[in-house]
């Protein structure tokens, strides 16, 4: 016979028992099922009754569609391009004289990106134009000019010159990354320093034999550059020897710290390399330059 005490505690067990089934049946998470004597929940899907929590969410998550929505708007379609192939990079190599090759990119989805340029080791980095365009005329390194462009956000392209009077003009690179402060220098027949036979970038052009010029964008976040000093290998009325060096100023950008570069240059026909790395003094220096003798090989030029 049940006493009071058991009767209560039964009592009080069923109620907590419909109170929950209550509970999980309106929130559409389970119901209760009867049955060999014991209480169980079963999974409300079971049940074959509709899911309205289920229902609800996935509205909730439709409503984060329209936040989206700024993000591609009809002027962004517009200006989107209408195929792949005009996201695509291109390139093109033209030998030109003077073992030159006139190089041009064109990259129509990359507008004002940076872009470096590859070629026998040689390397610079320059920016795109707001059309995606870069054009130059590049010095030849070897007979098969191979030249690589490259940028952050897509893969890169590769064009290819045959130059016909490779040899005839002696190529000499030195090439850095930053504002290292390098710079090349070529004194042609015994010139002095400011003379007509003295070339520099900043030189005044058609006074010398050979000329200088300089390759990459300084304004870039850590820019590789390059100098090229490009000569014809026999000169008329003219022989001797071009007396090579790669000068370096203190300033405050590498007073104080180790700064690199590199020099290539053809030897017999060809193309070795010489890396450099060098302490530059402390800042009170600043304005004063370092004349690295040793890092390039003078030419010996021959009349014609």
């Amino acid at each position: 016979m049940l006493t009071k005490q058991v009767m209560l505690t039964s009592a009080m067990t069923l109620a907590c028992a419909l109170g929950l089934g209550v509970y999980m049946q309106s929130s559409g998470l389970g119901r209760l099922v009867e049955g060999a004597g014991e209480t169980e929940m079963a999974p409300a899907e079971l049940t074959g009754e509709p899911e309205q929590e289920n229902l609800r969410l996935e509205k909730i998550a439709l409503t984060s569609v329209p936040a989206a929505a700024p993000l591609e708007t009809a002027e962004s379609r517009r200006n989107q391009p209408s195929s792949a192939a005009e996201c695509q990079m291109t390139v093109a190599a033209e030998a030109v004289a003077q073992a030159m090759v006139t190089f041009s990119v064109d990259a129509p989805c990359r507008a004002n990106e940076p872009l470096t340029v590859h070629h026998s080791g040689m390397s610079f980095t320059v920016s795109l134009d707001s059309a995606g365009h870069y054009a130059a005329q590049l010095p030849a390194l070897t007979r098969t000019a191979v030249f690589i462009a490259e940028s952050a956000s897509g893969p890169g392209a590769v064009a290819v010159a045959e130059v016909s009077d490779f040899g005839a003009v002696e190529h000499v690179v030195v090439q850095w990354s930053g504002n290292s402060g390098f710079e090349l220098h070529a004194r042609e027949f015994g010139a002095a320093y400011g003379s007509a036979g003295h070339v520099w970038h900043g030189a005044t052009a058609g006074t010398s034999a050979g000329r200088i010029i300089r390759l990459g964008d300084e304004n870039l976040l850590a820019p590789r550059i390059a100098e090229i000093y490009s000569v014809p290998a026999s000169v008329s009325g003219q022989s001797g020897s071009v007396a090579l060096t790669a000068e370096a100023e203190v300033t405050g950008s590498n007073c104080g710290r180790d700064v690199f570069a590199q020099a290539l240059q053809l030897r017999a026909g060809r193309l070795s390399t010489r890396d450099l790395v060098m302490a530059m003094p402390d800042c009170e220096a600043q304005g004063s330059f370092l004349v690295l003798n040793n890092l390039l090989e003078d030419l010996k030029i021959a009349a014609n």
